[in-house]
């Protein structure tokens, strides 16, 4: 259900996309060390966009190593048509994010027969001696 999917040159962060039913999908991102206000989420038409910024938090301490770095990211998908994002949340440096894509409703439409006479066509309605 999705078309193609926008990717980094580091492939950062790592996601993973599963059916969880009929027309239904998640796609979860490995987003370790961001908080909720970190992250934002966009849908604009068919395009999904996730973005963190973590913000930098080193000032006053002294690192002897530091190899977890504050780091930005973004990450596209181009949604198939229709696909909808019924909801997302964080879960232990998981980000999920639930997508649906609704059934067309059946809309079924009644089409009157009209009589074709000398001019245009006439709608039948009702008895002749009231036409």
């Amino acid at each position: 259900m999705l078309d193609r999917v926008g990717k980094n040159a580091d492939g950062y962060p790592p996601y993973n996309i599963e059916q969880t039913g009929d027309n239904r999908l998640r796609i979860t991102l490995a987003v370790a060390g961001f908080a909720m206000d970190d992250l934002q989420i966009t849908q604009e038409d068919n395009q999904l966009v996730i973005r963190g910024r973590q913000k930098d938090d080193s000032e006053g301490r002294i690192f002897l190593h530091r190899g977890i770095a504050a780091r930005q990211f973004q990450r596209a998908f181009v949604l198939a048509e229709g696909m909808e994002v019924e909801g997302a949340w964080l879960d232990n440096g998981l980000l999920h994010l639930d997508l649906k894509r609704p059934q067309p409703e059946a809309r079924v439409k009644t089409i009157r027969i009209g009589a074709r006479t000398n001019g245009p066509t006439a709608l039948m309605e009702g008895p002749p001696e009231r036409r």
